[in-house]
Order: C-alpha cells, then structure tokens, then sequence
C-alpha cells in the first residue's frame, strides 16, 4: 500500500459512473457493481463479486461520509482484465486524504474499520490526486484468481 499513482490495467470491460455524494448514490453504486460484476460472468455469489462489493459499499460511503463537498458527486470506474478487478472512487474533497496505515479503533467505537477492511481484502489499493480536476482517488485490484 502506497499513494504512488498506478496507471489503470488495459480494460477488457469497464463501468464508470456519476453518483450523487449521498447514502442513496452510495447504495445504488454498490448495487449497480454487484450487478455489473454478475453480467461479466462473475455470479453474485462468488467470492470475487462479493469482496469488491464490500470493497465499493465502503469506499463509496467514505466518499459520502468524508469526501462530500456540497453539489459535487462521486465518480465510480470499475475494470476488469483478464485476472484484475479494479475499482476507483473519486471525490472532489482533496484536503481529506485517508492514511494508508490504520490501527484498529478503540473496541467500543462505531466506525473507523472500512478501510482496515479494504486493506483486508484487496490485493492492493492507493489514493492517488485526481489529475484533471480537485479531489482524490482511492483504488483497489483484487487478483481474480485468489478471490
């Protein structure tokens, strides 16, 4: 784990999509992933769609929760290749970047895990500047083989 940019995998399929930053949008991206993944032969079932699921529904609630700025939304691309599944969340809020490094939270604390669980389940993943525009990316690559 780094914030070093990665160029995006040559793309065999790709989704991208605009979401209003609210729990609504982030809802529906994670749905609309899940639904994806399934129609490029990747069940709903399988350990692959499940975890970049998981990976989208926390990624997306952070760009609600913490990369929120009023009337921007998110951005969400999902690739695959022939053996890598990425997904890339953007927001427009540059000055909140996430630590690559976490502990875990006090165990009474209500948040703070969805990237420890990112980092659990990605084979890598980053935050790198958006290049054309203010705001930042966090991505992850899940290896579809070991998944």
């Amino acid at each position: 784990m780094n914030s070093e940019t990665s160029p995006a995998p040559e793309a065999v399929d790709e989704f991208l999509m605009r979401f209003t930053s609210s729990p609504r949008g982030a809802r529906l991206a994670r749905r609309l992933i899940s639904h994806r993944l399934d129609s490029w032969g990747l069940p709903y079932s399988s350990p692959a769609n499940e975890s970049l699921t998981l990976i989208a529904a926390e990624l997306t609630a952070n760009a609600v929760r913490h990369g929120h700025v009023p009337g921007r939304d998110f951005h969400l691309r999902l690739t695959r290749t022939a053996d890598t599944l990425r997904i890339e969340v953007s927001d427009t809020r540059t000055e909140r970047v996430p630590l690559l490094t976490h502990h875990e939270p006090p165990g009474e604390a209500e948040s703070g895990r969805g990237l420890l669980v990112v980092a659990r389940l990605a084979d890598r993943w980053a935050v790198s500047p958006c290049t054309n525009a203010p705001g930042k990316t966090v991505w992850t690559e899940l290896c579809i083989s070991r998944h």
